[in-house]
């Protein structure tokens, strides 16, 4: 994490760098359209650029700790010790998930996810079947979402 800063601090403090370097040659030129000027341009455009790939690093990087730590808690939340009688009804009306299973179903949905960003699955149904690069998981899904094992 401490790189993805440095860096994106880093691409920052230079396109600042090129933005005064352009305002000083226009000052110097007397605001005439000079090599110099040109050249602050391509260098301030070029950092420009730079900055933007580092704030797109940035942003990714705290997308994925976003769903890093969501995963997370959603597995703490499925997986926390029971403390009722086994075989009883939890406080949703349903007795609770093995935290392996969702894990399991979790990757399984983020892999088609992923595909169908990519575009190498469609919509079942819809006009085109879905392509071969589409695999079910090995184990159905869990018998209290029947209506997503279809």
């Amino acid at each position: 994490m401490d790189y993805i800063v440095d860096s994106l601090e880093n691409a920052y403090q230079e396109f600042v760098i090129a933005a005064t370097d352009v305002l000083e040659a226009k000052e110097t030129s007397g605001a005439q359209n000079t090599p110099a000027i040109k050249a602050a341009l391509e260098a301030f455009k070029h950092k420009w650029e730079l900055f933007k790939v580092a704030c797109d690093q940035a942003e990714d990087f705290v997308e994925s700790m976003k769903q890093r730590i969501g995963s997370e808690l959603l597995m703490d939340e499925a997986s926390a010790p029971v403390t009722r009688k086994s075989g009883q009804i939890g406080p949703t009306g349903l007795p609770p998930i093995n935290g392996v299973r969702l894990q399991h179903m979790f990757k399984s949905v983020r892999r088609l996810l992923t595909e169908l960003q990519h575009g190498s699955v469609t919509a079942e149904g819809y006009g085109t079947p879905a392509s071969s690069t589409h695999s079910h998981p090995t184990t159905p899904f869990d018998g209290r979402f029947s209506g997503d094992s279809t």
